[in-house]
């Protein structure tokens, strides 16, 4: 059942045009590999994101930057028929746009080489200027001044700010300082902290940045720091069939369940069942689920 106030959840970041292809095993040597299958999708965090939060019901306004090529033109009009807002859209002249090449193994596991231009502006003034209204606001930290105006947006308007934490963190730590939540990868919280030890990086990362702190860890589930204890929500126990942008669609869940009033507890257990059900998947963003589906996978679990 949706709430009745449809949350507007602002996303920072990256997208992209991904080319994945379906392999049994993942390339390892420099020679010719055939593929089983192969297809031409949107990727990118923010804008898996954005994608998964349209998904579940919530409204979905994308801030990105785009080149001016013709991957620009594919990128957005997945993106809109996925009923994303691109308003905050920018193409940049002179710049090229953002895309991947994507390998998937029999086990679901995923390698990823990844372009980005360099060269494109920073600037993320439009983002800063935005008189939009909303429920809350994510960001990963590959755009750190986008991840910074995002956040202050939010923190302007009294709303959650999460920080999706993959590495390196510290390159967007004004953004981290100024979000409320930060959601780490395992990876992420290492390279942040300095140590392989949950409790005492999520104890360094809360003390830094004055932020709520967790880490993803996959199929161990999300450790979350309550005062100076760890506790785990575990993750949903599926045969994944695909992980790629797991991480991704847990993190638009978390933001959407904490732009719904959710806490931060039922948040995680939300975006768990989420990513649990686009791994059981395998077709991109067509396998990212809907409000129902998560319900029904909620209620069969309980």
């Amino acid at each position: 059942m949706l709430p009745a106030h449809m949350a507007t959840v602002l996303i920072a970041g990256l997208a992209t045009l991904d080319f994945v292809f379906d392999v049994d095993a993942m390339p390892r040597t420099a020679e010719k590999h055939r593929a089983r299958d192969a297809s031409m999708i949107g990727g990118g965090g923010a804008a898996n994101a954005a994608v998964a939060i349209s998904r579940l019901g919530g409204r979905a306004s994308l801030a990105v930057r785009l080149g001016d090529d013709e991957f620009a033109a594919l990128i957005e009009a997945g993106l809109a028929g996925e009923g994303v807002d691109g308003s905050l859209i920018r193409r940049i002249a002179g710049s090229r746009s953002s895309f991947s090449s994507v390998f998937i193994d029999r086990k679901g596991e995923r390698q990823i080489v990844n372009f980005r231009d360099d060269t494109t502006s920073t600037d993320a003034n439009w983002i800063s200027q935005s008189d939009m209204s909303i429920d809350a606001a994510l960001s990963d930290t590959r755009w750190p001044e986008g991840a910074l105006a995002a956040m202050q947006l939010a923190r302007r308007q009294g709303r959650p700010g999460v920080i999706d934490g993959e590495a390196p963190a510290r390159l967007a730590l004004a953004a981290l300082v100024a979000a409320s939540h930060i959601a780490f990868s395992a990876q992420g919280l290492r390279e942040f902290a300095g140590t392989d030890d949950f409790r005492d990086g999520l104890a360094k990362a809360r003390d830094e940045t004055g932020a709520w702190v967790c880490v993803t860890d996959g199929a161990n589930g999300v450790a979350v720091l309550e005062e100076e204890r760890l506790r785990t929500i575990p993750a949903f126990g599926v045969d994944a069939v695909d992980t790629l942008a797991a991480g991704d669609v847990w993190h638009g869940a978390f933001a959407l369940a904490l732009a719904e009033r959710q806490g931060e507890i039922d948040a995680v257990r939300f975006a768990n069942a989420v990513a649990a059900i686009k791994c059981m998947r395998a077709g991109g963003r067509a396998s990212y689920p809907d409000r129902a589906a998560v319900e029904t996978f909620l209620k069969d679990a309980a």
